[in-house]
């Protein structure tokens, strides 16, 4: 049914009856407001009608924006790029929350204290009178829950609407953008990656490759917000590569929630992507890749590392499972009839997964013991799944291995459902064996929704007893100690938690902390070390050496807009080609189109003549 609309006419077109009501005509597809009529109360004249912040008169893009975020850098560079289009707008993007208008919440769903944090931010804004906008992947896996009521929500594939949305919920509206992006039916990447961001740090631009994923992970929450699988081009993102090295980017880092799977849905892959961005990438700058899961990166690790076919990588992030009792038995006591893939994924970006998978296991009739699992490991039959215990983790590390000097990181997550004493001792045993550089310790989090949240949970204490026993492990080794005296490059992007110093990446991505000289940041510095602490190490400059800029030219201050300004020069040669085919196809379906129509004309004024000459 439709309602009526009255609207109470105030303005100069009231000219024949002060109380005219305009009626909008009835549609049974529509729905309208029903606006109340509110009684006119005449101004004072001491006073000025006021107008409140929600009212449909404001001016778009003169207000101030405060934006946080939590969470992976695939998260830092959706906020990136809204803030980089509020800011092209003409929104004010401040750093003091107390001072915006409106504020806009980036979120991240993976372990229980961000979306806490989250949560809390979102009262306090709604306390101090804000208007708040949400964003990220809490808001999109459960924009039902009940502190998301009211409010407005930008989804993580709608990232390029964040204006729209921040327009009307100032206006006193609440807008919810949740869909896809979608290109014949099929899921895309997500917004355009040509849109405009203001990066957090001018010297490393953010570029996220895919989104979503090909796993089922019972811990993960992730998966609910971000989906399946969607894949950029590889043109798409060298050209927001080369468009970032112009603008003075040093360092480029390439995040999804698993890089490995990199174009499986659109007919390409990470090496090839890879091939294509060492071309563009100048002498000194960097490229880090992120998280990847080793079902698919393995396609191409003997190949490109075994062989030393591929120019050395020098730091790898693996995330290990206690054991594999452990797995077995957390499939027995809740068992599924789809394929569930069991990680220890965590929030950071560079942390890929060791993983077990296992088919139709849907009753204790499938169970497998761990000896004939076992078997068909050593057999080969299970290749295809992963990596089925710490034996195949060690493996894995053997692999690695043979790059000189290689970096290797891991995460454990203790107090996993169903993960026993002697589990745990064997992480104890690994950790202790190859004293990891950089370990992550975290308790398990049980996400709403998520199978593992459904499992018999380790009693609280024993997990916090088994973080602190495996902390003290990781604490009583010293991995820099033998670096002490060498001399190192590294490249100064980042500023020291102390403030007082610079922080470098040598070419293990190795923390290396410099003196505060404004003449080091963004160049690569030659140092020697002279501390060694657990987490870094700090260099002296070594005098001889002069500090050199491996960027293309001075980079953008911060808070500045990057942006597409010229996308001709920057698109990809082979796509530019593209076009310059598809305009030349097009001129000649034109010319063929008015040849064909001369003829058919000709022909016709032959056949008028023809009748003529008949006719006399």
């Amino acid at each position: 049914m439709g309602c009526n609309l009255y609207i109470k006419m105030e303005d100069i077109e009231d000219l024949l009856r002060e109380d005219i009501d305009i009626i909008a005509p009835r549609s049974r597809y529509s729905v309208m407001p029903r606006v109340r009529r509110r009684k006119l109360t005449p101004p004072k004249e001491t006073e000025e009608p006021a107008c409140e912040v929600h009212c449909d008169s404001i001016i778009p893009g003169t207000q101030k924006v405060y934006l946080k975020t939590w969470g992976c850098a695939h998260n830092s560079s959706d906020s990136e790029y809204m803030a980089g289009q509020l800011a092209a707008y003409g929104y004010k993007i401040v750093d003091e929350k107390s001072e915006a208008d409106v504020w806009v919440l980036n979120s991240c769903t993976v372990k229980n204290p961000a979306e806490d944090h989250f949560r809390n931010e979102i009262k306090a804004g709604r306390e101090a009178g804000k208007k708040v906008v949400v964003a990220g992947c809490v808001s999109q896996a459960a924009p039902r829950s009940d502190f998301l009521q009211g409010l407005s929500i930008v989804g993580v594939q709608q990232i390029d609407r964040v204006v729209e949305v921040v327009e009307e919920t100032l206006k006193g509206n609440s807008v919810r953008m949740l869909g896809q992006k979608k290109e014949a039916g099929k899921k895309q990447g997500g917004a355009s990656l040509l849109l405009p961001k203001v990066r957090r740090n001018p010297l490393i631009e953010i570029i996220s490759i895919n989104t979503g994923c090909l796993n089922q992970c019972t811990y993960c929450k992730t998966k609910h917000a971000r989906g399946e699988l969607g894949s950029y081009t590889i043109e798409d993102i060298v050209a927001r590569a080369k468009q970032s090295f112009s603008e003075g980017v040093c360092e480029v880092w390439l995040t999804s929630e698993d890089t490995g799977a990199y174009g499986r849905d659109i007919g390409v892959s990470l090496p090839e992507l890879l091939w294509e961005l060492v071309e563009v990438i100048p002498e000194g700058c960097r490229l880090r890749l992120g998280m990847t899961n080793p079902p698919y990166i393995l396609d191409h690790l003997e190949v490109n590392i075994g062989d030393g076919s591929v120019y050395p990588l020098l730091f790898i992030h693996l995330t290990v499972w206690q054991s594999l009792s452990h797995v077995i038995g957390l499939f027995v006591s809740f068992p599924l009839p789809v394929c569930y893939k069991l990680c220890c994924l965590q929030s950071c970006d560079m942390k890929p997964c060791i993983e077990l998978i296992m088919r139709d296991i849907s009753s204790s009739e499938n169970y497998v013991s761990e000896h004939d699992l076992m078997a068909k490991a050593d057999q080969g039959m299970l290749k295809w799944f992963g990596f089925s215990s710490i034996k195949n983790f060690l493996l894995i590390i053997s692999l690695f291995c043979r790059v000189p000097g290689i970096t290797i990181a891991t995460d454990i997550i203790c107090g996993f459902p169903t993960e026993t004493e002697e589990d745990f001792q064997e992480t104890i045993k690994l950790c202790s064996q190859y004293k990891f550089p950089s370990l992550f310790i975290n308790q398990f989090y049980p996400r709403p929704g998520t199978p593992a949240a459904k499992m018999q949970r380790v009693p609280t204490k024993e997990v916090k007893n088994r973080t602190r026993r495996l902390t003290e492990v990781f604490q009583s080794y010293h991995p820099y100690d033998h670096k002490l005296g060498e001399k190192q490059t590294v490249l100064v992007t980042e500023e020291a938690h102390d403030r007082e110093h610079w922080v470098g990446h040598n070419r293990y991505y190795e923390q290396v902390l410099v003196p505060k000289d404004e003449n080091f940041w963004g160049k690569l510095v030659e140092v020697e070390i002279i501390e060694t602490g657990k987490h870094y190490m700090q260099g002296r400059p070594v005098e001889t050496s002069k500090p050199i800029s491996p960027a293309m030219t001075n980079p953008l201050p911060k808070g500045e807009v990057s942006g597409l300004l010229n996308t001709e020069d920057i698109l990809d040669s082979t796509k530019r080609n593209q076009m310059k085919e598809d305009l030349v196809k097009q001129e000649r379906y034109i010319i063929l189109s008015f040849i064909l129509l001369i003829s058919a004309l000709l022909v016709k004024l032959a056949w008028v003549c023809f009748k003529m000459l008949k006719e006399m």
